[in-house]
């Protein structure tokens, strides 16, 4: 997978857009990062699409920009040539294909059955959009096709909405989802940037499902740790267990056998998805220690510690 579809991967939701008026553009660019998503499918399903692609990666260079509902090589230039970084197509035209892997661009072209798929490996492509996705028979559909075509991944897009999202991302043949029940219609026409970037902020939020999983408390040593974790106990009837750096009291109570990171102890966060949620707390600013990252017996990341402490307590995010 390329280093773009790698970064849609990362960045789970695709908003996808469509901008009647050009003059919406870069508000609704800055409405999107605002809202934590700094990345934008612009559909050419309007005059207005390449001259927003234009203003919009001109505004804010940084932020993931590509263009949808592209049906002609012509469209290909056009979008590339304003500045966006990937095509996406409703069905797989392989000239249009063909033409954006001669020159390297991304491309996520619609497939919704096997041969669509079949044609798509032929063309040298190991990730397609599947659209419409829940018209198109939804999960159980794309995981149908998933077991026989075993190094394809997918980018529904759809009637995927908020109530869906997660079940989606859930399934991990699926880089992203595209959606625009953040980004409807009426809300840019009205200019309701404000209520764009509190959508988006949800969706993110809803996507990510930041909890709190454990407080860790610092002991001075065995002794202390085992005294502490007896009280809670004693006291709620927190069950003891004992582990090798640590004591448990239940499952939200961690009293470490010897201080750790923290001044005072340590808050641990779960989350649906930590590659994720480093991802976009990254691009928020946020840095984490690099040698406190734990990774499972699958390879994948499980533990990452921020840089800063808050209140005393280092924090650290886990996967759920």
């Amino acid at each position: 997978m390329n280093e773009v579809l790698s970064k849609i991967q990362m960045m789970g939701i695709v908003p996808v857009v469509k901008l009647d008026d050009a003059q919406d553009a870069v508000f609704l660019a800055k409405a999107l990062c605002d809202g934590g998503l700094p990345c934008a499918e612009v559909t050419f399903r309007t005059a207005a699409a390449e001259e927003s692609i234009r203003l919009m990666s001109e505004a804010y260079p940084n932020m993931l920009i590509g263009a949808g509902t592209v049906l002609t090589t012509e469209q290909v230039d056009k979008a590339v040539n304003a500045g966006a970084t990937f095509i996406v197509s409703p069905g797989l035209n392989p000239k249009v294909v063909r033409y954006c892997t001669e020159r390297n661009i991304p491309i996520t072209p619609g497939c919704s059955t096997p041969s669509d798929i079949e044609m798509a490996i032929e063309l040298g492509l190991d990730v397609v959009k599947f659209f419409p996705a829940e018209a198109a028979g939804g999960l159980p559909m794309i995981k149908a096709m998933a077991g026989p075509y075993v190094n394809m991944k997918f980018m529904p897009t759809g009637g995927i909405n908020a109530s869906n999202l997660n079940t989606y991302l859930d399934f991990p043949k699926i880089i992203a989802c595209g959606g625009s029940w953040m980004v409807k219609d009426e809300l840019i026409k009205t200019g309701a940037f404000d209520k764009i970037t509190e959508l988006t902020r949800q969706a993110v939020s809803m996507m990510l499902g930041f909890e709190l999983h454990h407080i860790g408390i610092n002991a001075d040593d065995d002794d202390q740790a085992d005294d502490i974790a007896g009280s809670f106990e004693k006291l709620f009837g927190f069950a003891k267990k004992e582990g090798n750096s640590s004591v448990f009291a239940g499952t939200a109570i961690e009293v470490m056998k010897k201080p750790y990171l923290g001044k005072s102890g340590h808050i641990a966060i779960s989350t649906n998805y930590i590659d994720r949620a480093v991802f976009h707390l990254e691009h928020q600013g946020y840095t984490f220690i690099e040698n406190s990252k734990k990774y499972g017996k699958d390879g994948k990341l499980a533990a990452a510690y921020f840089t800063e402490e808050l209140g005393g307590f280092a924090v650290h995010l886990v996967q759920q």
